[in-house]
């Protein structure tokens, strides 16, 4: 019994027996990282470390090509701008709609580089808007099936890394990379867009709905360059933006007139529905350096007519009126536009009325008071009056058109000279 007594009571005990020593207590768990910071602060490793990064970094900053910044540089033109072009899907217009958070790009400020095509950029409207768009720094392509437009207008421009050219008809689709799209391309004389009227017509809509699609994919802002021929021949005098016109839609000129107004009703529909950044420009008559010379306009017809003495042609009574802007005046209302925050559509003209008559007799002063005038039938449809109300271009945009008709026509006389006599000149010697 004695032994049960011994042996339970070591069990009681046992416990307390074995009491834990300072020195078996656990140890605190040390940080993961503190063995590599004693590592590097050993034998003075940190400095040896930061002195190699230092040195790395010297080595990379000389040896570093001259081409990358370029290339840098070039990358930020085309496609870094979109931080001008930053797309809200929810604005002003609802769920869908494109905001540009960046605001316009002002006019003379050369560093934003904008990546820019010109559909029809090789013709007289066209080529002076790059001459202007280069001078501004931007990138421009032109996109030109050359059916009115020429390489000359453009070709001092060749060699320009900012400037490129391609001959595409657009109604067949094309995939660029833009951030805005100048849409010029159609014949805008009578001569050239009765010559092929279905060809005008499928330009105005399938062209314009391709170029519509390219903005919508890329996301570039659009512009279109309509015409006062929407008004047709007007009942109202002069024409807003809000008269819808008075057009013959089975005439001679609806193949431009409706074709026209066929591409405004696309242009807005994709505003409207894709959410597209568009601009619409009513262009009134325009004049200056590079028209074609005999492309059946008015001003045209009697400057080369003058030039080679012959009688101008002036169809019916001469008492229809028309209004004459010159091209620089316009090209400034063109960028004004797509660089503002308004849709439009804007007249874009000179709202200093001239008859036929009155024309002619201006042409007569600059060029030849001996010219001849001749009376002709009037044609299907000529408009008898055409006047723009600027009032909207005038308050949104702060534009109005700066250049007489007596001071730009001798520009444009100049040009056509040149032209002409230089054309006279070749064939005589080729012929000698």
């Amino acid at each position: 019994m004695a032994s049960e007594l011994i042996h339970r009571y070591h069990d009681e005990i046992r416990p307390e027996s074995n009491p834990v020593s300072d020195s078996d207590k656990p140890l605190k768990p040390q940080l993961p990282i503190a063995k590599p910071i004693r590592y590097l602060l050993n034998e003075q490793r940190l400095l040896f470390l930061v002195i190699g990064i230092v040195i790395a970094a010297l080595i990379f900053t000389a040896a570093k090509p001259a081409s990358y910044n370029h290339r840098q540089t070039d990358a930020f033109q085309i496609s870094g701008l979109k931080s001008y072009q930053i797309e809200n899907r929810v604005g002003h217009g609802g769920v869908g709609s494109v905001v540009r958070t960046g605001g316009k790009v002002p006019l003379g400020l050369k560093s934003k580089g904008l990546r820019i095509v010109v559909t029809g950029g090789a013709g007289f409207v066209g080529s002076h808007l790059v001459d202007r768009l280069i001078a501004r720094g931007d990138s421009v392509i032109v996109v030109d099936n050359f059916f009115t437009g020429r390489k000359e207008n453009v070709m001092h421009h060749f060699g320009n890394p900012r400037f490129e050219m391609i001959r595409h008809d657009v109604v067949e689709p094309i995939l660029l990379e833009v951030d805005q799209i100048y849409h010029l391309a159609c014949p805008a004389s009578p001569v050239h867009y009765k010559f092929n009227p279905v060809k005008t017509i499928k330009t105005n809509v399938v062209g314009t709905l391709n170029m519509l699609g390219l903005a919508k994919r890329v996301g570039a802002r659009f512009l279109l360059t309509s015409t006062s021929e929407v008004y047709g021949d007007p009942l109202q005098h002069p024409q807003v933006e809000t008269y819808w016109g008075n057009v013959n839609p089975i005439g001679v000129r609806s193949c431009y007139d409706e074709g026209k107004r066929t591409a405004e009703t696309l242009t807005m529909d994709y505003h409207r529905g894709a959410g597209v950044e568009v601009r619409i420009a009513r262009i009134f008559n325009t004049y200056g350096p590079r028209m074609c010379i005999d492309d059946g306009r008015v001003v045209s017809n009697f400057v080369a007519q003058a030039l080679r003495k012959e009688p101008l042609t002036v169809y019916g009574d001469g008492k229809q009126t028309r209004s004459f802007q010159y091209v620089s005046d316009l090209v400034e209302g063109l960028m004004r536009l797509m660089e503002g925050e308004h849709v439009g559509p804007f007249n874009l003209g000179n709202p200093g009325e001239f008859t036929m008559l009155e024309l002619a007799q201006v042409v007569q002063e600059t060029i030849d008071p001996n010219a001849k005038i001749e009376f002709r039938p009037n044609t299907e449809d000529d408009p008898h009056k055409r006047k723009p109300d600027i009032s909207k271009a005038k308050e949104q945009l702060g534009w109005e058109p700066k250049v007489p008709l007596r001071k730009g026509l001798p520009l444009m006389v100049q040009d056509f000279r040149q032209r002409i006599f230089g054309d006279l000149k070749s064939e005589d010697t080729n012929t000698a």
